[in-house]
């Protein structure tokens, strides 16, 4: 097969516990280095925790695997530092249309508002955002990425946990305060600790085709059901970088995986879809069995799930990577107040409550996905085609045409760290939801808000004019980076510069003035992972301090 990609080798290098024959003692161990766990090393790198990564392999994924990437994960990954370039490589895409047969019965925008830095979705071979990943970890610093080092044991203790890894030159030991795990959805360490995952595993199977072409289609998602081409079955076609199109087709239960992965099997598939004249070239084939699954808790002590590790949903709706990455978005900043002593261990429950929420939402959304597109009973399809036969013509039958709800950011509006509402506001942006983007003017030369939000609690307060803000309510502003845990804040306005040294915010579209209903004096407190924690109508640096004292499990 055609390869459009070098798999770059990385170094294995002996361990200092083997070469120096001793035990090493690490705060934390990440273990996996596909996308989540790298995001999770990554994050903590840059806050200034010493992270040891340790992954069984030397390259990055074989195969495209997971391609989607929705809004919410690359805004984290650009906080990661590794956003940009993934989007300049990818496939950036906003439209979605749905075909039954031969006509078009449903289209949608991810992105239909004006005014936000980033699309709806890229696609993204996984190989290039784990080698962008990597690249990043190495640059980070705080992070000792080691190769072909398998962890073999995990002994969870009271104050640690003992690994035993084993590599070329033989096995060792090491103790970690807390370990990540993020070793996919087969996941070792699970395993290891007794520890299962519940939920449905579906009876279908697909087959995915790379396929390096070139061809004139816009970058949008198709989804067919019952094609022409694939009858009585469906068809899912996305491009991605390098002129490589991914083609998933649906192949039913009762088929023989390993046959229908031989190119005899594969080329007339795609022949009858693109025609005989298409050229084209197979560079990945595989089969996937998807499941809708989760463990109970995400953490156990001081060993905290992530990732497919934790949670597995079949791939219509792109929310494997996506939810994991949101996974480390909210992990991260919890597990470092808890290690510097700011709070109590029982925030890292949130972190499992939270996210066990999130998995939820995703593995609703996923299996009623999948039962529209695998209907398992001759009631459910002849309702199924009943829909997409009406919704050609009738808006009401539209919405209930579901070909994969596609990944969205958790709304976390019942998470015990929200400080509820005691003034009136319109919008979306209610606590625990994850805060909109805005074209902004910085004095820094950021163009986007969350650029300037995110990895520390900050204070947004609106004001017309930034220069004609009073000198008592600057002075408690201000006086908000005081105490442990600093609060740090932004004035939003419509013009000028805030004194005494105050980070200044120019709405310059008026944007988060419309997203977050903002009227002078209105305050909102973000937490780091970009999510809302409180928010008032007038400043109060009382009710401020309570609100971060409850977002941090320490009321």
């Amino acid at each position: 097969m055609l390869s459009t990609y070098q798999y770059p080798k990385y170094a294995y290098r002996r361990p200092p516990e083997l070469a120096e024959a001793r035990e090493g003692h690490y705060p934390v161990v990440v273990v996996g280095a596909g996308p989540v766990g790298l995001a999770a090393a990554i994050d903590l790198g840059m806050q200034g925790t010493p992270v040891l990564l340790l992954d069984d392999d030397d390259t990055v994924s074989i195969g495209s695997r997971g391609v989607c990437y929705a809004k919410r994960a690359l805004e984290v990954l650009d906080r990661l530092g590794c956003g940009e370039e993934m989007v300049e490589k990818g496939v950036s895409w906003n439209v979605g249309r749905t075909f039954f047969r031969e006509q078009e019965v449903f289209n949608f925008n991810l992105c239909p508002e004006p005014d936000h830095h980033r699309p709806g979705m890229i696609n993204l071979q996984q190989y290039y955002l784990e080698e962008y990943m990597v690249r990043r970890a190495e640059a980070v610093g705080n992070i000792d990425l080691r190769w072909k080092n398998k962890v073999i044991a995990v002994t969870p203790g009271e104050d640690k946990v003992t690994l035993r890894v084993e590599t070329p030159d033989g096995a060792y030991t090491l103790t970690t305060d807390w370990l990540i795990v993020g070793d996919g959805a087969r996941s070792p360490i699970r395993h290891m600790l007794g520890l299962e995952v519940e939920g449905k595993i579906f009876m279908d199977r697909f087959l995915i085709a790379d396929v390096v072409m070139k061809a004139d289609y816009p970058a949008e998602r198709w989804f067919w059901f019952d094609p022409p081409f694939h009858p009585g079955q469906s068809v899912l076609l996305h491009k991605q970088a390098d002129n490589v199109w991914r083609i998933d087709f649906q192949l039913g239960w009762n088929v023989d995986p390993e046959e229908e992965k031989k190119p005899e099997k594969v080329l007339p598939r795609i022949k009858a879809m693109l025609g005989d004249e298409r050229e084209f070239e197979l560079e990945w084939v595989s089969i996937y069995t998807f499941q809708c699954r989760r463990m109970n808790d995400f953490r156990h002590g001081r060993v905290l799930f992530v990732g497919d590790a934790a949670h597995q949903v079949s791939p219509f709706g792109a929310r494997g990577a996506n939810s994991g990455i949101q996974d480390t978005d909210n992990l991260v900043w919890k597990l470092k107040l808890v290690m510097e002593g700011k709070a109590p261990s029982t925030l890292l429950d949130t972190y499992s409550t939270e996210r066990t929420f999130g998995a939820d939402e995703n593995i609703m959304n996923s299996t009623r996905s999948t039962d529209f597109i695998t209907p398992k009973s001759a009631v459910s399809k002849t309702f199924r085609n009943a829909v997409l036969g009406l919704a050609e013509h009738y808006p009401f039958a539209r919405a209930l045409v579901n070909s994969g709800r596609l990944s969205v950011p958790c709304f976390l509006t019942d998470s015990r760290l929200n400080t509820p509402d005691s003034d009136a506001f319109g919008g979306q942006m209610v606590p625990g939801a994850p805060m909109d983007d805005a074209p902004v003017g910085t004095a820094d030369g950021h163009d986007w808000l969350l650029q300037v939000l995110g990895n520390r609690f900050q204070l947004l307060y609106y004001v017309e004019d930034a220069a004609a803000l009073d000198a008592a309510t600057a002075g408690t502003l201000a006086g908000l980076a005081d105490g442990p845990i600093p609060v740090q804040s932004l004035v939003v306005a419509a013009r000028g510069s805030a004194p005494m040294g105050l980070a200044t915010v120019i709405d310059t579209k008026g944007r988060i003035r419309e997203r977050y209903d903002l009227q002078p004096g209105t305050a909102y407190l973000a937490r780091p992972d970009q999510h809302v924690a409180a928010r008032w109508r007038k400043l109060d640096a009382a009710a401020v301090r309570a609100a971060l004292a409850r977002a941090t499990c320490n009321a």
